[in-house]
């Protein structure tokens, strides 16, 4: 197939393209509580085609789409003249491919059955208790294979696991029961990491049982120690990105003093990242670098486009970011009065606007020297007023694709109660 695209594509007249074959190869296991209910083997190819169309004006077109595996030649045919007359439909200034080679990433060998095994006997010795349990779980277990190449030349083949599980947890009080779900992304099974998130998602259901509503505190100081954070600190990866720079919807260029002492780099693997492929989508080798370095921003990332719109080189589409530069123990951070909040129905940090809303589910309010377990109410807030005071631990913790402080604190969000 990937042969007969190619022909197709020179045959039509488009001297500029980019294919990606892509195949994921999977086990899957469905539980309830822990007895087996269905398993199934998966196999899923695709081939992502984008033609790129001179026009007029110094200007290029594009159009992308994707072909299955089983489509016939006249299928084929039709989706490629449908995508070169797409292409020619939004004109944008012209920009290049990749055409530096790259070198050919190691390709790992991806063990599925080890990985769902570690996945099924983490599982199976959780600790659970007449209040606190598993009510189900979903093992999605892959092999990711991707092979690129373009009409400059570049071709590579890279390959990493990606895994996934979705839990149920069933927590009860009498007649009161309630369930927290919980998805944890990885590239393997990070046994250790996956208890403690479990174990907390207990202890969460459990104190949901007995929260008060949550009082209104007007402005307070936040705490947050749970995958939530990882919100916040996209803001950061994000108002770094060229696309974001171009569109002016980020004004954070080169140089730009961001307002603390916060470092980002970008790496291009994460140990148990569910992403880890050295070379992005476009054929572009992902460096380790500094985004932001103590507070200033030192670096820009992103699509092939706009990175030469800003005359950006050697840049690349990013999918795993370290956050460091805290100063303080999370010990420290802990003192005084703060909420902190690990449970929300929805957490959100615009990158554009840098507002900041969530609805609270479940927090510890730490006010007085007394702990009070709350439920109920929003917090927001606006990232730019933040960031001048927020302060974030030396200790750090791994949330798949994002290594991020392990306490956050934002100072003076606005909390609305409920009483």
């Amino acid at each position: 197939m990937l042969e007969t695209i190619k022909k197709k594509i020179l045959k039509m007249g488009c001297e500029i393209w980019e294919i990606t074959e892509n195949t994921a190869r999977g086990w899957e296991f469905y539980f309830i509580r822990h007895r087996l209910d269905q398993n199934r083997l998966t196999e899923v190819r695709t081939f992502d085609v984008t033609l790129y169309r001179p026009l007029e004006g110094e200007m290029l077109g594009a159009a992308s789409g994707q072909i299955s595996p089983t489509a016939s030649a006249e299928e084929v045919q039709k989706t490629l003249e449908d995508l070169w007359f797409q292409a020619s439909l939004v004109k944008n200034p012209a920009y290049g491919l990749q055409d530096a080679p790259v070198p050919q990433p190691e390709i790992p060998e991806v063990n599925l059955e080890q990985i769902s095994g570690d996945f099924i006997r983490t599982m199976k010795d959780l600790p659970e208790t007449p209040g606190e349990d598993i009510n189900s779980y979903e093992i999605f277990v892959r092999e990711i294979t991707r092979h690129f190449l373009n009409s400059r030349g570049v071709e590579y083949v890279c390959r990493y696991p990606s895994s996934m599980i979705e839990v149920i947890v069933n927590a009860r009080r009498g007649d009161h029961e309630i369930e927290l779900y919980r998805a944890f992304h990885s590239g393997n099974c990070d046994a250790q990491k996956l208890r403690e998130e479990i174990g907390k998602a207990m202890v969460y259901g459990r104190d949901r049982l007995t929260a008060e509503p949550t009082p209104r505190l007007g402005t307070f100081d936040v705490l947050f120690s749970t995958d939530d954070s990882t919100a916040i600190y996209r803001y950061f990866s994000d108002r770094t990105n060229a696309a974001m720079i171009y569109r002016k919807l980020s004004d954070w260029n080169v140089g730009k003093n961001i307002g603390c002492g916060l470092s980002l780099r970008a790496v291009p693997q994460l140990e148990n990242s569910s992403r880890n492929d050295p070379v992005d989508e476009e054929g572009s080798l992902i460096r380790d670098r500094f985004l932001i370095r103590d507070g200033k921003v030192e670096n820009i990332w992103g699509a092939r486009q706009f990175s030469q719109y800003l005359q950006v080189e050697n840049s690349s589409l990013v999918h795993n970011f370290i956050v460091s530069g805290g100063t303080r123990s999370e010990e420290e951070i802990r003192k005084g009065d703060y909420l902190e909040i690990v449970e929300f129905s929805d957490f959100q940090v615009d990158s554009m606007s840098g507002d900041i809303a969530g609805e609270i589910r479940l927090g510890y309010l730490h006010q007085g020297g007394k702990v009070t377990i709350v439920s109920g109410g929003s917090v927001s807030g606006q990232m730019a007023e933040m960031i001048p005071d927020m302060q974030f631990s030396r200790e750090t913790a791994q949330y798949d694709r994002y290594v991020v402080p392990r306490v956050t604190l934002l100072r003076g969000l606005r909390i609305t109660g409920v009483r």
